[in-house]
C-alpha cells in the first residue's frame, strides 16, 4: 500500500493542512499474476526460458544472431525482443538464422515502457509455436535498472556488461546483478582499448552474489561462444517438472 501527501489549498485560502491519500494496491502484484501465469504455461509446456537484460548497445542482439545461428539445427529456439520502437532487432535475428522464431514486443503500446513485464509476455505468447520452442530467449528493453525489479515467468536471468561501459558498473547497478544467475562480459575484444578491469568485474559480481556464473566473450570475435552455447545446452537438458 502506497500513500501520497500533499497541501490542500482550497479556493478561499482558508486551510493549508496536508491531505493524505491512500493508495491500497500492490504495484507490483499484477505483474506477479501474469508471471505465475506464464510460468505454469512454460512448464506446462517444457520450455526453458531465459530473461537477458543489459544496457542498450551491450550487445544482446549480436549475441542472440550468433546464437540462433548456432542452434538453428540443433534445438528449437525462439526469441522475443523488447524495443520502445521499431521492429529491427527481431528481424536482425531471423536474417541471421532463417526459420528461427523471433518476435518484436513494442513498448510504444504500451507507454514505452522503458522494460518489459509479465503481462507484455502473455500478450505475445501467441505469436510463439510452443509446439516448435525448446528454448525461449527474451531480450529485455536495454536498461540496467527497471527489467531487474520484474519476474516475466522465466528459468534464468542473464545480464550483460560490456567492455565499452566500463567495470564500475555492478556497485553502480547492484540489484541487476544480484537477480541474475549469469553474468556476460562482453565485446572483450575491445580490451585493449578501454580501461576495463574483467577480475574487478567479477570479484565484484560474486561480493554480491557468491554463486553467480561469469563468461567473457565476444560475439564478433567469437571468444567464449562455446561456453556460452554449452551454457545453454546445459539448461535445455535440464528436467522440467509440473504439477
Amino acid at each position: 500500500m502506497a500513500s501520497l501527501s500533499g497541501r490542500h489549498h482550497p479556493k478561499d485560502g482558508t486551510s493549508n493542512a496536508m491531505k493524505k491519500i491512500e493508495i491500497n494496491k500492490d504495484l507490483k502484484g499484477e505483474n506477479q499474476e501474469y508471471a505465475a501465469a506464464n510460468r505454469e504455461l512454460f512448464l506446462k509446456h517444457g520450455m526453458k526460458v531465459v530473461n537477458i537484460m543489459s544496457s542498450p548497445g551491450s550487445g544482446k542482439t549480436a549475441l542472440l544472431e550468433k546464437t540462433a545461428a548456432h542452434f538453428q539445427d540443433k534445438l528449437k529456439l525462439a526469441v522475443l525482443v523488447g524495443d520502445i520502437s521499431t521492429n529491427r532487432d527481431a528481424e536482425r535475428i531471423k536474417l541471421a538464422a532463417g526459420g528461427v522464431q523471433s518476435e518484436q514486443i513494442v513498448t510504444e503500446k504500451y507507454g514505452s515502457a522503458c522494460h518489459l513485464d509479465a503481462r507484455m509476455i502473455s500478450e505475445a505468447l501467441p505469436r510463439i509455436d510452443f509446439a516448435q520452442t525448446d528454448i525461449l530467449v527474451i531480450e529485455n528493453v536495454g536498461n540496467l535498472v527497471c527489467p531487474a525489479g520484474l519476474y516475466l515467468g522465466e528459468d534464468k536471468r542473464v545480464v550483460l556488461l560490456s567492455v565499452p561501459e566500463g567495470d564500475d558498473k555492478v556497485k553502480k547497478y547492484p540489484v541487476m546483478f544480484r537477480e541474475a544467475e549469469l553474468l556476460l562480459i562482453t565485446k572483450m575484444d575491445l580490451i585493449c582499448a578501454c580501461d576495463f578491469d574483467p577480475k574487478k568485474v567479477e570479484a565484484e559480481a560474486r561480493e554480491i552474489k557468491g554463486e553467480i556464473e561469469v563468461l567473457r566473450l565476444s560475439a564478433k570475435t567469437g571468444e567464449g561462444l562455446a561456453e556460452w552455447y554449452q551454457w545453454i545446452d546445459r539448461l535445455e537438458s535440464r528436467a522440467t517438472s509440473y504439477e
